[in-house]
């Protein structure tokens, strides 16, 4: 069988690995038990859990057994990373609701039957912790000076860093501990912002048990741009149908950045990766097939391949003008006028969507149109024949005006 380090490698996971040659040795030699922890601060798993899931499927797959950690107790607390402000406190109740709504979204992706995967919830030991002992036992480990220069503290030092987050990270290495005496876990993973906080854990079992222990960060979902995937206008893309329809999970993907096609397909979906450089080396308009694949495999995983080809389906009948409530306006343009491109706002005013040209700067500027699902950010955009398929382009001014362009 394959050497899921090769896998993982490949397919552009890794970020940052604790002990690489002995990571390599051991995925070759046996199959380990590892651990991903998932603070329970909302009611939803979201795009950005996504991706370290799809990890652990694959570490799954090659038999390696994942345990999945419920943050019933340290999303008590809340995790500084990555935060400028100290997240809002939940209640008990409230952490207890989210973890359950969690653990039915990772049974849609890792096999639990038969022990193959576990979830454990860190509320267990933590909740009923003596803090005195705790501190005995598990601070006596950690040097503050050595903290503090970790990002997630250090960046929050400005603004103020409370007490109660400077205890997460002992905490979240004490999970390490207990998991690694309790299930004979040996490695930790997590998105590449949870660094300091794996190598806390990691430090923490070769100290205290005298054992190997290992960590593995990943790349963050990010666009080409760096900016993090997963936001809309209306906020998070969530994995809950209910908070995120499929249909609008599906354009999520079928909209992505040209240049973020290969990365999602290698991240993001099980297709080999022959197959995913060729759609990814796809050019121009040819690359939204690409798009429509990316869409569809990722929806499939998420929400099933009945809602898949749902959302596929309402996809393409948009596009073929048989949305809801009748056919979507055309506007006929020749091809001896686009022959040397058209700027976007002469297009606009040709098929009536606005009634100026500084109309049209304000619609861009507000981040309100797109061209076949891609936003527009230029004033200048020229629209040339590379823009159509099958002889037609698709305009959306905000959330609900489409309008096609077809060459006569």
């Amino acid at each position: 069988m394959e050497n899921v380090f090769d896998v993982l490698q490949e397919r552009g996971f890794i970020e940052q690995l604790t002990h690489e040659e002995e990571i390599k040795e051991l995925f070759a030699k046996e199959k380990i038990t590892f651990y991903i922890g998932f603070d329970p601060t909302a009611d939803s798993l979201h795009v950005g859990h996504f991706l370290t899931i799809m990890a652990m499927a694959h570490m799954q797959r090659a038999g390696h057994r994942p345990i999945a950690l419920m943050g019933g107790g340290t999303g008590m607390i809340g995790d500084p990373t990555g935060k400028t402000d100290m997240r809002k406190m939940m209640t008990v109740e409230q952490i207890d609701h989210n973890v359950n709504c969690f653990k039915k979204q990772l049974s849609r992706l890792i096999d639990f039957s038969d022990d193959k995967a576990l979830i454990v919830n860190n509320a267990d030991w933590i909740r009923n912790l003596n803090y005195i002992d705790f501190l005995r036992d598990i601070g006596v480990h950690f040097s503050v000076n050595q903290m503090l220069t970790a990002e997630c503290y250090k960046a929050r030092l400005e603004k103020g860093l409370s007490f109660l987050e400077f205890n997460y990270m002992p905490m979240q290495a004490n999970d390490f501990l207990m998991l690694n005496r309790k299930y004979g876990c040996v490695m930790e993973l997590g998105g590449s912002d949870q660094w300091a906080n794996i190598l806390g854990g990691v430090d923490l079992i070769r100290r205290k048990e005298r054992k190997p222990a290992y960590g593995m960060t990943f790349r963050l979902l990010t666009t080409s741009e760096g900016k993090k995937m997963g936001k809309t206008e209306g906020g998070a893309v969530w994995l809950d149908p209910e908070k995120t329809s499929p249909y609008e999970f599906y354009q999520y993907w079928r909209n992505i950045g040209d240049k973020d096609v290969e990365k999602c397909l290698a991240l993001l979906t099980f297709l080999p990766m022959d197959e995913v450089r060729r759609l990814g080396a796809l050019q121009d308009s040819e690359i939204n097939k690409a798009k429509e694949v990316l869409a569809f495999e990722v929806t499939k995983i998420i929400h099933g391949e009945e809602e898949a080809l749902k959302a596929q389906k309402a996809a393409k009948a948009l596009f073929e003008g048989a949305a809801e409530g009748g056919s979507i306006p055309t506007t006929e343009i020749s091809v001896s006028e686009l022959s040397d491109g058209m700027d976007i706002l002469t297009v606009l005013i040709k098929c009536g969507l606005i009634t100026s040209k500084s109309e049209g700067r304000r619609l861009i500027q507000q981040n309100g149109l797109k061209l076949n699902d891609n936003k527009i950010e230029a004033f200048d955009y020229i629209v040339k024949p590379d823009n159509f398929e099958d002889g037609k382009a698709k305009i959306q001014k905000g959330k609900k005006v489409f309008h096609f362009v077809k060459l006569v």
